[in-house]
């Protein structure tokens, strides 16, 4: 096989295999409620994913090192099956010892997805062992467009087999024995995407010549990385705003469902919908207009543009859903179509801090340290994930539901300071 269909290939893997976090996204915070959880426990079982997404990519890594990254990938994928399937099965499983166990076997789950997905180290090597160094951040590129799809077309599915008409079909083709609702059938979709991955990736991908020698640390090196690039002249300010800016938006994300759940009483199919047109939002800055934007104004300046942005368009999100002011859409109420509104500048925002500040850590790293700067906002957001949701989660339970989004916004302010403190000098692909 070609290097450019291995490449192909492995696109269509990883593209998938997010496909089937994607689908998951509208599902859990509703989920975890279904079984009597608070706004906190819902946001611990978000966080579950990227803690064990930490743990687990230097693992796989290094297994993939020792035995191949083929057999690791299928491993992984196969892992992802049982996770989703595991899902989809909660209320089935947690009546065997009693019902509230159910969200037991949700945060088992969320677990082993997580440390599967940490399948991305293993990926990354995949694409250092078949590509050439002038060639690699093209194919790197490749694998964070698979990932950015997936992020948009993984709730377009969720809304899909969640709708009213879909389960109503699925009830009547289904076994009895199959549990049917809002929140088992995206689970089963997902368990399905992953087994077709499976069998995809056994049939036709092959085992790479190693070029590469290893694929990073264990969890404890990347966190002592971590800390030594935040005493960094160079780059210690930028990775530090890029970790509190993935912080408030991943306590923004993480809410948010809960917020429209909560105050507009939307359920999976609305919230995927939500979600989806947020998701082509950044989607569409990050692919088509964030390289002219930055060839005109150059990464600083749009990291600031989109902090500044945040700022505002995150604290305006809960107060939106009360905007009397706002027409409503035909069937879409006044309060969505005032949440969309607010929420089309914020993915601009987060579009352009999130591409610049991973632009700038690299390009004031050293010439040879690309890899390990693209290992230190992958970390730092990492931590920033299972952080920032848990954070967010108990501000909504213990202050008031609009809480973490005006919090959320007042950390750009810090984001800001930072970049505003980073010298001149440093800021090279800024045009002056």
């Amino acid at each position: 096989m070609s290097r450019r269909r291995v490449v192909g290939t492995l696109f269509l893997v990883v593209f998938v295999d997010l496909l089937g976090f994607g689908i998951l996204i509208p599902v859990i915070p509703l989920y975890a409620k279904f079984f009597g959880a608070n706004e906190f426990v819902g946001s611990l079982l978000i966080a579950t994913y990227s803690a064990f997404q930490f743990v687990g990519a230097p693992l796989l890594g290094r297994l993939s090192d020792e035995r191949g990254r083929r057999p690791v990938l299928l491993l992984s994928l196969l892992g992802s099956v049982i996770a989703w399937t595991l899902f989809g099965l909660a209320g089935e499983l947690g009546s065997l010892v009693g019902a509230a166990n159910g969200l037991v076997v949700l945060f088992a789950a969320r677990a082993l997805a997580g440390a599967m997905g940490g399948n991305i180290a293993t990926a990354n090597a995949y694409i250092a062992d078949i590509t050439p160094p002038e060639d690699r951040a093209r194919g790197l590129g490749i694998l964070g467009a698979a990932f950015g799809l997936g992020f948009v077309f993984g709730p377009a599915i969720s809304g899909l087999v969640s709708s009213g008409v879909a389960l109503s079909l699925f009830r009547d083709v289904l076994p009895a024995a199959v549990p049917v609702s809002e929140f088992t059938m995206p689970s089963f979709t997902a368990a399905a995407l992953s087994a077709a991955n499976l069998a995809l990736a056994f049939v036709v991908l092959p085992e790479p010549r190693r070029r590469s020698t290893s694929t990073g640390a264990t969890a404890a090196s990347r966190l002592r990385r971590l800390y030594e690039a935040v005493r960094s002249p160079a780059i210690g300010s930028l990775v530090v705003a890029f970790f509190v800016a993935s912080f408030a938006f991943s306590a923004f994300e993480s809410q948010f469902i809960f917020l429209t759940n909560d105050r507009l009483g939307y359920g999976t199919a609305e919230n995927a919908v939500l979600l989806t047109y947020i998701g082509v939002l950044i989607a569409v800055v990050q692919g088509g207009l964030i390289g002219p934007l930055t060839e005109r104004f150059g990464e600083y300046r749009l990291a600031l543009a989109g902090a500044a942005i945040q700022v505002v368009a995150l604290a305006a999100v809960p107060f939106s859903l009360s905007w009397t002011f706002v027409p409503s859409v035909g069937p879409v109420e006044s309060g969505a179509v005032a949440l969309a509104a607010v929420s089309t500048p914020l993915a601009f925002g987060n579009a352009l801090t999130n591409v610049s500040l991973n632009a700038l850590v690299s390009l004031n790293a050293d010439a040879d340290e690309q890899g390990g700067a693209f290992g230190l906002t992958q970390s730092a957001g990492s931590l920033a994930r299972t952080f920032g949701p848990a954070g967010a989660g108990l501000l909504y339970v213990a202050v008031a539901y609009w809480s973490p989004f005006v919090v959320a916004g007042l950390l750009f302010v810090p984001v800001l300071v930072l970049l505003g403190g980073v010298a001149r000098e440093q800021v090279r692909a800024t045009p002056e």
